[in-house]
């Protein structure tokens, strides 16, 4: 289940930062990185988006964005 979700807050991370996803490998692999990232920044910060498979989506999106973000800044890659 956590590859599905991963591969969809991958794709959806790329739609809001690219205008497109970034192929399926990167996209599960953005998603399941950035959900672990989401938990994290939304622990810090105290906010829980429940503990249902929507939430875990929203969590997993925010993070994967925050990735992107975070990567191109670094690289300087579009």
């Amino acid at each position: 289940m956590s590859i599905i979700v991963g591969g969809i807050a991958g794709w959806i991370a790329g739609q809001i930062m690219n205008g497109t996803g970034y192929g399926i490998l990167r996209n599960i692999v953005l998603g399941i990185f950035g959900g672990w990232a989401g938990a994290w920044v939304f622990d810090m910060l105290d906010i829980s988006a429940g503990n249902t498979t929507v939430g875990t989506l929203v969590t997993s999106v925010a993070g994967a964005v925050v990735l992107v973000f975070l990567y191109r800044l670094i690289l300087g890659k579009r």
